[in-house]
């Protein structure tokens, strides 16, 4: 394979726009691999770790960089054809209309919009801290999407914000939904009188998605980054979010979400939940819910369950969520002699760590990159090993390539390869929609399926495709024809990730009863 760089000078992009720019440029004819980033050290240092750098690149922060692997009669062309794409204007309104210059700072922005009180910040995490803090001194609320900020500048940057009566969202706070306003990876959702608060992305989408489906909206949906109830930072955004929520007239019911918190902030939180004087629902992945359950809160093994819980409080109902799992279609359980094993391929991680959870209760050790317990860790992350789940949007394998909730080819690739395993009963898949995820997932997903059930199948097995599509009818993907194209490819949909991966663990037990009578 060959390897092509291009540096555009003083050309500043955020992370989801680069993320999209990359999986543009990997279509392009002859590129197996593209990556555009800001070359930051840090993440010069990545693609060199991906393998997309072989020599010395003279660049700076505020260049953007493009790296290509691919075949070598086709880089030129293709560098030619991204640099092009990248350089061309914005469209205009019409003929003759101005275009206004686009802000190039913080003060700038709020200039012309004067009444704005949140900034959405986005740059390599060594300069995001220092943004966060202009945006503070502004007066204005700051939702930090950048990750690796660290975690002494998150605290000092809560610290700060709650001082001011200001709120940080994040770092590495992929998702919310402010006043109706999807921010970054979310969902298009009705407004509505519950609010969520979570420190996970992707468990935010799931609940407010369920909720959304099953007739309810969504007042605030907050999000406080992946680090804020370590004991260190001790959750003051959540603490904020619980205050502010509580005083909130449009709120009745709130969501906690996050996986499982420092026990002395989780105990911290779980007293200002009860004091709200409003029905709180805490989902802490994997928490006793003895240890969570108070006058007022009232806790939830999954994220099924918060959604279910949260609906039932706001119309007056006590929860149930000791149900056990109804299934609307028959569990396929038709396997060959030696199919005993489920691979799930997540593109959310709380998705994975929820599946880990609930596929140990039934089925003992499930091996992760992201295990709940340290001895099951996945030491070769890109082989499976028995019961496997993997976080494909971990760090190590979106180096040097986009998020999997953009780019699918790197799933797509695992898919047949865990499809030819003849030990492989049953394949788990998250499908997330909303706006920055892809325009079409299931229309690059479905001819990977038809070819992994079809080749299973000339081998004599019978392959079990099962996941949920975590989304809304008023997404831009379009949920119906999302999930049509699913079915019509063989792929058996439930309406959320608990259901998928009880699904799963029925259908293998199941099916090594079989075999074993």
């Amino acid at each position: 394979m060959a390897r092509a760089t291009k540096v555009i000078r003083n050309f500043y992009r955020d992370s989801v726009s680069l993320m999209q720019l990359s999986s543009t440029f990997a279509k392009l004819p002859g590129v197996e691999q593209a990556s555009a980033i800001m070359a930051s050290p840090n993440n010069i240092s990545l693609l060199k770790e991906a393998g997309l750098l072989a020599a010395t690149v003279e660049a700076g922060a505020n260049d953007l960089l493009i790296a290509l692997q691919g075949n070598a009669e086709a880089l030129d062309a293709a560098l030619a054809a991204a640099e092009s794409a990248l350089k061309q204007p914005a469209p205009t309104a019409g003929h003759g209309t101005s275009r206004a210059i686009a802000p190039r700072s913080l003060e700038m922005g709020l200039g012309d919009m004067i009444e704005a009180n949140l900034a959405l910040i986005s740059t390599p995490g060594e300069y995001a801290a220092a943004e966060a803090f202009k945006a503070l001194r502004l007066g204005l609320n700051v939702m930090l999407f950048s990750d690796n900020v660290a975690l002494q500048d998150e605290i000092a940057l809560k610290r700060f914000a709650r001082d001011r009566d200001l709120i940080v969202m994040g770092p590495d706070c992929g998702t919310a939904i402010i006043n109706g306003i999807p921010l970054a990876f979310a969902n298009v959702v009705t407004r509505g009188t519950i609010g969520v608060v979570a420190a996970s992305g992707t468990g935010l989408q799931q609940v407010t998605c369920l909720i959304d489906r099953w007739g309810h909206g969504i007042s605030q949906a907050i999000g406080t980054g992946s680090h804020d109830l370590h004991k260190d930072v001790g959750g003051i955004t959540m603490l904020q979010s619980l205050t502010a929520l509580a005083a909130d007239r449009s709120t009745s019911v709130i969501v906690l979400i996050s996986k499982p918190p420092a026990p002395e902030v989780a105990e911290h939180v779980l007293e200002a939940a009860d004091k709200t004087g409003k029905p709180v629902v805490v989902n802490f992945l994997g928490a006793d819910p003895a240890r969570i359950r108070r006058a007022n809160v009232f806790p939830a093994d999954t994220l099924e369950d918060a959604a279910a819980a949260a609906v039932a409080l706001a119309e007056g109902r006590t929860p149930d969520t000791g149900r056990p799992p109804v299934f609307s279609r028959p569990i396929p359980s038709t396997f060959a002699a030696g199919q005993r094993y489920i691979r799930g391929l997540y593109s959310g991680g709380t998705f994975c760590y929820e599946a880990s959870l609930l596929l140990k209760k039934g089925l003992g050790r499930i091996y992760s990159n992201t295990p709940v317990e340290p001895a099951d860790r996945l030491h070769d992350v890109w082989t499976s090993r028995e019961h496997t789940v993997i976080d494909l949007g971990d760090d190590l394998f979106t180096r040097g390539r986009p998020h999997p909730m953009i780019d699918h080819r790197l799933r797509n690739e695992r898919i047949l390869k865990e499809a030819a395993d003849p030990q492989v009963a049953v394949i788990l898949l998250d499908i997330v929609l909303g706006y920055g995820s892809h325009p079409d997932p299931a229309g690059e997903l479905a001819p990977v399926l038809h070819q992994a059930t079809g080749s299973a199948k000339k081998a004599g097995r019978q392959l079990a495709v099962i996941g949920f599509v975590c989304g809304t009818a008023s997404d831009p993907q379009d949920l119906s024809k999302q999930e049509d194209t699913l079915r019509s490819a063989g792929m058996i949909l439930v309406e959320s990730n608990a259901q998928a991966v009880r699904m799963a663990a029925a259908a293998v037990m199941a099916g090594q009863a079989g075999a074993s009578s």
